[in-house]
């Protein structure tokens, strides 16, 4: 039976994986920080060794961007080490390896959606060391895929329960409406992975749903469907005063799962229109 390692587990992906999975011949070991701490070399190798997965799904990652400014030795280990200690152990296994990147890698100043292979210039700690990451992956894993994504929801903390939480308490939100990518389920990226998973198409793929918006844009179209009367104030990335630069544009062109696979991935409008029947 195959064998299949999930790291970060508990989180949005993670969590979709496992539902992408269910009713498969394929035994899923599922890990988080408890059960294997990808930035220990000597652990993870441990760990693989033991238990001889086939496919590694790297999950795990230290997403709070703007956390990421303040600690960046953390961040670093967790998003650049530990796909490098996960890939040094891939490698010795024999075992295929995903890795889960981000829109964060370029600079967000493009006119036109991000192709897999347009420059990176990461503007941020999380977009280096997520950018870090990569390169750990083709310098040590031989057999891997890398998707970057972006705008991931799915179940846990997210944009989508965010909003929805306030349209309960308030008549009207201040939404961000000067940075544009693309809304992406947890659901739709599991399947593109479950359909690259058996296959040799390695490299470097982009796996976001189709189409482009605004945060702003978002939240309107969320509101629009869940019936509720809740006004989108539309503000600029200055007035948000984060702590990290974010892409202004950062839309992802699926350009590589377009041109080698049968796969595609839904429209942004109709993957969050499965996603509220389902939380709803």
């Amino acid at each position: 039976m195959k064998k299949l390692l999930i790291t970060g587990c508990n989180g949005q992906l993670g969590r979709a994986l496992n539902r992408e999975y269910e009713g498969e011949q394929v035994q899923i070991l599922n890990t988080d920080v408890p059960e294997l701490d990808i930035t220990d070399l000597d652990a993870v190798l441990r760990f693989v060794r033991e238990q001889k997965p086939d496919v590694i799904m790297n999950c795990g990652a230290m997403t709070a961007v703007d956390l990421c400014e303040s600690e960046y030795e953390k961040a670093f280990r967790i998003n650049a080490l530990g796909p490098r200690n996960l890939s040094i152990a891939a490698r010795e296994a024999g075992a295929k390896l995903f890795q889960i990147s981000t829109d964060y890698v370029f600079s967000g100043e493009a006119d036109k959606p991000y192709t897999e292979t347009d420059q990176t210039d990461p503007q941020s700690v999380y977009g280096s060391t997520k950018l870090a990451g990569e390169q750990f992956v083709k310098d040590f894993a031989e057999r891997y895929f890398i998707i970057r994504t972006a705008w991931l929801y799915g179940e846990g903390k997210n944009f989508v329960r965010t909003m929805l939480r306030l349209a309960q308490e308030n008549e009207k939100v201040r939404v961000v409406g000067d940075q544009t990518g693309s809304p992406t389920s947890a659901a739709q990226l599991a399947k593109m992975m479950h359909d690259l998973e058996p296959t040799e198409n390695y490299g470097v793929f982009h796996g976001t749903c189709e189409g482009e918006c605004s945060w702003a844009d978002f939240a309107t179209e969320i509101f629009r469907q869940a019936g509720k009367n809740t006004k989108v104030e539309y503000i600029t990335t200055a007035e948000f005063q984060a702590a990290a630069k974010r892409p202004a544009y950062s839309v992802l062109d699926n350009q590589m799962l377009r041109l080698t696979t049968d796969f595609q991935m839904s429209e942004w409008q109709d993957a969050l229109s499965v996603y509220l029947k389902e939380i709803l």
